[in-house]
């Protein structure tokens, strides 16, 4: 399996607005080495702390070193299988378990939600649903504070939990992928990205597409942003990439 691995990391606590969010721990139980790599790539983009474990008797010995805050354990593993490990964990915590599995009987989802499994995602799956999955389990059992994402300069308002723009007080209707884009961009003022990290980090690790997709929604978000305050900026950083410049007011 082909893996486009940005080459950055998120810093151990993400501080958005004055709300500092500690990283939380994640084990991924499961033999399948890319597999394994590409969840945990995804959920370190999310600012989370990984630990891996290729078989079930690693899984169970990982479990007890670090606590994690939430288990991804795959059923078919080797030495113990996450059946046994799912029962073992259960006998001392309830911390949540979302198990992975190839097999997609409804007895096995029933038999794994029995036994302790807390949610189920069956193989292949997408990794956009395995990340909304993770999030909604440690919300559900409190583990993960959700921060505002709703970010105000000069004239303008980004607002992702409501897929908003607002511009100079009007609401401008804007694609979900512009929107993002300039969200990523504004909530690290006067920060340079590529376009390559812009495609990892806005699109995903596992967009293939041409980097000149990012100039594209630049130049759209240009048009609706443009002249509308000389407090802030999109601006192109000429061999490199973009950002969102902020100047003093």
């Amino acid at each position: 399996m082909a893996l486009r691995i940005a080459c950055s990391r998120r810093l151990s606590a993400i501080e958005r607005k004055g709300c500092i969010l500690m990283p939380r721990s994640i084990l991924i139980v499961e033999d399948d080495k890319n597999i394994a790599d590409l969840i945990r790539l995804y959920l370190e983009k999310e600012g989370m702390t990984c630990h891996v474990a290729g078989d079930g008797l690693e899984g169970l010995e990982k479990f007890h070193a670090v606590q994690p805050d939430l288990v991804m354990l795959d059923i078919m593993l080797p030495s113990m299988d996450g059946w046994s490990v799912c029962r073992k964990i259960r006998e001392t915590s309830k911390v949540p378990i979302i198990m992975l599995t190839a097999k997609g009987e409804l007895e096995d989802k029933v038999s794994g939600l029995e036994m302790g499994a807390d949610d189920y995602i069956t193989k292949p799956f997408e990794t956009k649903e395995v990340l909304a999955r993770v999030h909604a389990v440690l919300r559900r059992f409190g583990e993960e504070e959700q921060p505002e994402k709703r970010l105000s300069f000069d004239k303008l308002v980004v607002n992702l939990d409501s897929y908003e723009l607002v511009v100079d007080g009007r609401r401008v209707d804007t694609p979900p992928k512009e929107l993002e884009l300039l969200y990523h961009l504004a909530a690290a003022p006067n920060r340079v990205f590529t376009r390559n990290q812009l495609l990892d980090e806005v699109w995903g690790f596992d967009y293939f597409g041409d980097s000149r997709t990012v100039d594209v929604h630049i130049k759209r978000l240009r048009e609706k942003l443009e002249g509308v305050s000389d407090q802030w900026s999109l601006k192109t950083v000429w061999g490199v990439g973009y950002k969102f410049e902020v100047t003093a007011a």
